[in-house]
């Protein structure tokens, strides 16, 4: 039977890695540039390093990027595996999570009128490395705030789903009461 949430599946591919394996999983999750910092997972085990997983990227987004990483360390295998794993368990497929609409997407209207800390999303986002300072520098040099949010929509979409899970996680942290508003609707 399969395990029952994406940080045991994850935890269990984890575990079928060589050593030599998973160090190259850490370092290509680290490269990715959206979200996690070597920090939080250089010297730690699969188990940490699924819960790391989970915590940034939510349950159903980890499995798919430890899907895309295994693909990219050349780990095919292992990677059909995890996506066949989790599709039995009802918890990710690969060709469905992809045609769902993005939280921020769906509200792109509603975020672009009510967000108003767009200056300490910009530095949170050039941060994570998800825009540029060129990109950061144009933006706030934009007036009214809906224009800034406009701006940063048009970058975040070139990010993929990964750039929009950490613009949606800085929107909680910052604005969570919009959030809150926006998740009841």
């Amino acid at each position: 039977m399969p395990p029952k949430t994406a940080k045991k599946l994850l935890c269990n591919k984890l575990e079928d890695l060589s050593a030599e394996n998973f160090k190259r999983f850490r370092t290509e999750l680290v490269d990715r540039k959206d979200g996690v910092r070597m920090i939080q997972v250089e010297g730690k085990d699969v188990l940490e390093v699924s819960e790391v997983m989970v915590n940034v990227y939510t349950e159903r987004n980890a499995l798919k990027v430890a899907e895309e990483i295994l693909r990219e360390i050349r780990c095919k295998q292992d990677a059909d595996e995890l996506a066949e794993e989790a599709k039995k368990a009802g918890l990710c497929s690969s060709d469905g999570s992809s045609d769902e609409e993005h939280f921020v997407d769906r509200h792109r209207d509603e975020l672009i009128q009510r967000v108003t800390t767009v200056p300490s999303i910009l530095d949170k986002l050039l941060n994570a490395k998800v825009i540029q300072a060129e990109t950061y520098d144009e933006i706030m040099s934009l007036r009214p705030t809906q224009a800034q949010m406009r701006r940063l929509y048009r970058d975040i979409g070139g990010g993929g789903r990964s750039a929009k899970d950490l613009f949606l996680q800085i929107l909680k942290d910052q604005q969570r009461f919009l959030i809150d508003d926006l998740m009841k609707n």
